[in-house]
């Protein structure tokens, strides 16, 4: 009985910080393959908190006959432990450090009051159109919302830079979810259903018994609001929820890259872990092209997988759009407010005067994160 007092203690104080080390953006755990060994933890961390109380008690009538100093030392040490469970459980919890919002806003552009510079993820649905701006959904992570009559699970990871917007809908069943930490720098979100983790990313389930679900994503654009609602003049804009307002980014040092912060920050280089990159997809193939690049040419005219593809850049240095050229021999080049191949024009929509170019799917993300998560990705040179 002598030490397991200090047994259920110390079992307590490891298993607490071990369960927050590994989900959360601590020195080196990102860099660790142990998505296993963090699920596990967590799954049974209500039995592990019962062994250690049943250690501690056990040894408590031991410890407190010790006399006062080991009484004394006996408080201290159940103080600690009660203060780091608390730290780790309800301040240090990704869920409890971004919240969701209490309610989600709408407003048409008359009485929109988000400045037409910021960047959003734009979805439309069956017609219907919204943005979200990063300043809102870079602090929350997730926001769930109605488009079109389609429930969406839209959601942002600023650590990898990514927007991905995902219909909630598994087995039939519009699912819940919360933030409970990340993985190789990546949002992870946990289904109330089952406890199952997904991958922000992608959209997939990677620990729990959903494991290699992928939710269905829909497309979406990062762009300015400016833009967006050049394409979509009648869509609605979030705003902010009036509780967070402390906690949304007011400048735009995330947005335009000029933040040096160790997670979130720019590297303005090429090809670096944080610079940025524009990823496509067409088939089995995935490519990543350079920001910096991109910004220089205005235009890039590639093929991947036999199609030919085109990626653009808007005049503002923000705005970017991807499609697929309808021939081979087209080179495209921006001219202005347009997209422009020999004696056609397409607006940025890739709407012409005698047809409409195959928009693509193309995202925005930190080189780190891209070959991650497409470990297959060729980059263009």
């Amino acid at each position: 009985m002598r030490f397991t007092f200090v047994a259920g203690m110390l079992l307590l104080v490891v298993f607490e910080l071990a369960n927050v080390y590994l989900i959360m953006p601590m020195p080196g755990a990102q860099r660790m393959r142990s998505l296993e060994l963090a699920y596990l933890l967590y799954s049974w961390r209500w039995a592990a908190r019962a062994i250690a109380a049943m250690l501690v008690l056990s040894g408590l009538r031991y410890t407190w006959a010790g006399g006062p100093r080991r009484r004394g030392l006996m408080a201290i040490s159940v103080l600690a432990a009660g203060a780091i469970s608390y730290q780790v459980n309800f301040v240090m919890s990704a869920e409890a450090m971004f919240r969701q919002p209490t309610v989600v806003t709408m407003a048409t552009p008359p009485t929109n009051s988000v400045a037409l510079d910021r960047l959003v993820v734009g979805v439309e649905v069956n017609g219907e159109a919204r943005a979200y701006p990063l300043q809102f959904i870079g602090y929350h992570h997730q926001v769930r919302d109605a488009i079109g009559g389609r429930e969406v699970l839209v959601t942002y990871c600023t650590v990898c830079r990514t927007g991905r917007v995902f219909d909630p809908t598994v087995d039939g069943v519009t699912e819940r979810f919360r933030l409970v930490g990340m993985d190789q720098f990546n949002a992870m979100l946990e289904d109330r259903t089952t406890g199952s983790w997904w991958r922000q990313a992608n959209g997939e389930a990677v620990a729990g018994p959903r494991s290699g679900t992928v939710l269905v994503e829909l497309p979406s654009r990062q762009l300015t609001l400016r833009q967006w609602l050049a394409l979509y003049p009648a869509s609605q804009i979030m705003q902010g929820d009036p509780l967070f307002t402390a906690e949304y980014a007011q400048d735009y040092a995330y947005e335009r890259g000029t933040s040096r912060s160790r997670l979130t920050g720019t590297d303005p280089r090429s090809w670096e872990d944080k610079s940025w990159v524009v990823g496509l997809k067409m088939g089995r193939a995935t490519r990543a092209y350079d920001w910096n690049q991109l910004l220089q040419a205005g235009a890039i005219n590639d093929t991947l997988d036999g199609r030919p593809v085109l990626l653009v850049v808007a005049a503002d240095s923000a705005s970017f759009y991807a499609f697929v050229r309808h021939s081979a021999d087209a080179r495209f080049v921006v001219d202005g407010d347009s997209i422009r191949t020999n004696d056609r024009a397409y607006a940025f929509n890739g709407k012409g005067p005698t047809g409409a170019l195959q928009a693509m799917v193309a995202s925005q993300e930190f080189w780190h994160s891209w070959r991650t998560f497409n470990p297959g990705t060729t980059r263009h040179e």
